[in-house]
């Protein structure tokens, strides 16, 4: 087995840690999944469950953390769940960037929409659509329900479980290896949800996509057009197909149902136009030949938002190709245009990063934070730019001033570490990257910053303590991921 796989297939398991501090892991045994009285699982074992989830699925996966693409997917979802039929429960929307046609929903509200997906939807409504549909899967329990055990099960094999049939539908040849590595017992596992469990999905996602003012119709267009390109997939059919078997009766009943609400045009976002484009761009099925040819191809067709969204994008394309001129003038055009849009904004940004001009960038994210002053994306990039330019005891001043609930992003970690590896300071150096890579599910890498830190010459008594508990916390994860896989 190559030495990547074993990784993955060792990440898969590094989920059991945020149980064995929090909560005695003997006393973590999930209720009867088949209950339908709502006790399935308290509401602090579900957090646990899904913050465990996701930082598997960090350690697995290639998750975009671009601030213009994480901002748009967290507005569209939270736009949909507080028109759902549970508008209090807790969701977190990211994009995984990969070519494949998916989504999914895991615990704790958790869901990742593929670029793939988004690249491959024609309008807004239908991305809205496939988003609807997860939050449904959520909001009434089929995520518990699809993954029910023969056996009760602890919530650390049950988070293991479903990160592994995840990852098997993104990466096969590592997520079925795993999802056998952890399989003990009797336990087995249901990967698809149930017909019910689909046709309830699309019934409660129809309702949310209406009250949230986009087209019910675009639910069962996407998914025949899904069903329609399937046929010249063969074997390698869009895994959303086989996670979500899409029926001729499902489609139908989903358009007999869209039908009995009034006609409307509802027409895209410009934020769901240039995500596409960004998306577009880091798509690794494009040269940057061809990536220019297809947005200049595009500039002059359909309406002004849409040849905004392809002057955009070519501007993205010649940014990668290290055109800072080029690209600076195509951004500049379009911030006169359209001077509320936050990515163009974003992108004069990092034009002047590829240009060093540190000050100017300094001056768009300061703008940026203003604009957005909840957002802790626009935060990091400027301290990021600081660091750069070597104000590091001002950049440790703002990271001081992140609030605690974006404290626990893996930037946050990785920009405290940059700093004081700036200051060379050791310990903090090696205890911050052992934060980091806690929290993208890679407990080795952070068990050896431990140790590395605990050789430091500027080690005092308090970090010493603080690394002594670090370090055990992180030994018993792995011990106790040992006797899971037993």
């Amino acid at each position: 087995m190559k030495l990547k796989s074993k990784r993955l297939i060792t990440g898969l398991l590094l989920l059991n840690a945020v149980f064995s501090n929090a909560i005695a892991d003997d006393q973590l045994r999930l209720p009867d999944m088949g209950d339908s009285t709502g006790t399935l699982i308290s509401p602090q074992q579900e957090k646990a469950l899904g913050e465990s989830f996701f930082r598997s699925i960090r350690a697995q996966l290639d998750i975009s953390y671009d601030s213009d693409i994480q901002n748009y997917i967290q507005y569209l979802g939270q736009t949909l769940v507080a028109n759902s039929d549970n508008p209090n429960q807790a969701f977190y929307f990211f994009v995984v960037l990969s070519d494949d046609i998916n989504a999914f929903a895991g615990p704790g509200g958790f869901i990742g929409i593929n670029s793939g997906l988004i690249l491959n939807s024609e309008s807004e409504s239908e991305l809205a659509s496939v988003i609807a549909h997860e939050i449904a899967h959520v909001t009434q329990r089929h995520i518990y329900r699809a993954y029910e055990a023969s056996s009760r099960m602890s919530l650390p094999a049950a988070a293991a479980m479903i990160a592994a049939i995840i990852v098997a539908t993104q990466a096969p040849d590592v997520g079925i290896g795993a999802l056998s590595a952890i399989q003990a017992g009797s336990i087995q596992m249901q990967i698809n949800f149930t017909r019910d469990n689909e046709q309830e999905a699309d019934r409660i996602g129809l309702k949310t996509l209406v009250r949230a003012n986009f087209d019910p119709r675009s639910m069962p267009i996407f998914f025949e057009r899904l069903q329609q390109a399937s046929r010249y997939y063969g074997a390698g059919a869009p895994e959303f197909l086989r996670t979500h078997p899409i029926t001729t009766s499902r489609i139908a009943d989903t358009r007999g149902r869209a039908e009995t609400y009034p006609y409307r045009q509802v027409p895209n976002s410009q934020d769901y136009l240039l995500t596409k484009a960004k998306l577009h761009v880091s798509s690794k099925q494009s040269s940057l030949k061809d990536l220019i040819t297809y947005f200049q191809a595009q500039i002059e067709q359909g309406t002004a938002e849409q040849r905004a969204a392809m002057q955009y994008g070519l501007g993205l394309s010649y940014l990668k190709q290290q055109k800072s001129n080029q690209a600076e003038s195509i951004f500049l055009n379009l911030n006169k245009l359209y001077p509320k849009q936050v990515h163009y904004l974003t992108a004069l940004a990092q034009v002047s990063v590829e240009k060093q001009d540190f000050a100017n960038a300094k001056d768009l994210y300061l703008k940026l934070q203003q604009q957005f002053p909840n957002n802790p994306d626009f935060k990091f990039e400027y301290i990021a730019i600081l660091l750069k330019s070597d104000q590091v005891q001002q950049a440790l001043q703002l990271l001081k001033l992140i609030p605690y609930e974006n404290q626990q992003h893996p930037r946050y970690y990785l920009l405290l570490a940059q700093s004081y590896g700036k200051l060379n300071q050791a310990v903090n150096l090696h205890r911050y990257m052992a934060e980091y890579y806690y929290s993208i599910g890679q407990t080795d890498s952070a068990i050896v910053q431990i140790k590395l830190a605990q050789k430091a010459k500027d080690l005092n008594f308090y970090l010493s303590s603080i690394l002594e508990d670090r370090l055990n916390f992180f030994i018993a994860e792995t011990l106790a991921l040992k006797e899971l896989q037993k």
